[in-house]
């Protein structure tokens, strides 16, 4: 097709409404080729609200395709990270779980002098599960001695039954060694998303547990020289 030609059809597309980018999709030629030859052309507004209309899907779209190719990016490495994971990590030896609950009760456990006993504090149930059991296999300590306290914020006070009783069944507890739980008054101006999957602040304490806290405190002082001198 002659350029001629090629204009003629391109401004009798654009009459019609068309966009510079099919017409120039159409005809094989450059957009700004396409807008040269069709800047005279006056579209309705109504051709003008199909075109931007038209702009906003096309918009949209590719934004939605955008965020599903960066999902399934983020799950492909999501999935390669836990291959990884289970690969290093394998099945812990009884000394490495030593150093991993070693390593929590430095970050997490109760340490100071003001404390008499055995606490650990955290919000995320597989690692208080992870330090329970660590306590019965491990460090000698009875399923009964040990108790859980819950803190919670007072928005949750009407799901408090359903808060206490999954801590209860997590740790496989009596009624009696779930204490009274602490309500925080601090007021929240929204409700989050996770409010019905949020069971708290877990204060795992072992009953007359000095001995332990102080035999935790000697593991922490091993890990610090062993680590500074390696």
């Amino acid at each position: 097709m002659a350029k001629f030609e090629e204009k003629l059809k391109a401004r009798e597309m654009r009459k019609k409404g068309l966009s510079l980018l099919k017409i120039a999709r159409k005809l094989s030629v450059a957009k700004s080729t396409v807008s040269v030859w069709c800047e005279d052309v006056v579209l309705t507004q109504d051709q003008v609200n199909a075109l931007l209309n038209d702009r906003n899907e096309l918009l949209t779209t590719g934004r939605m395709m955008g965020a599903a190719v960066n999902k399934r990016k983020k799950q492909e490495v999501i999935k390669e990270a836990n291959v990884f994971g289970e690969r290093l990590i394998k099945n812990l030896s009884h000394r490495e779980l030593v150093l991993v609950a070693t390593a929590l009760y430095w970050a997490e456990g109760s340490k100071a002098d003001s404390t008499s006993r055995f606490m650990f504090i955290n919000s995320d149930p597989e690692m208080i599960l992870l330090v329970k059991n660590f306590l019965i296999s491990t460090m000698d300590v009875l399923p009964d001695d040990i108790v859980c306290s819950i803190q919670i914020n007072r928005i949750h006070e009407k799901r408090i039954k359903v808060v206490l009783n999954f801590w209860k069944n997590l740790l496989r507890l009596r009624d009696e060694q779930i204490r009274k739980p602490y309500f925080v008054d601090t007021k929240v101006q929204k409700v989050y998303e996770n409010y019905e999957s949020y069971f708290g602040v877990c204060r795992l304490i072992v009953s007359k547990s000095s001995q332990l806290k102080y035999k935790m405190r000697g593991l922490i002082k091993a890990l610090k020289v062993s680590t500074l001198s390696a």
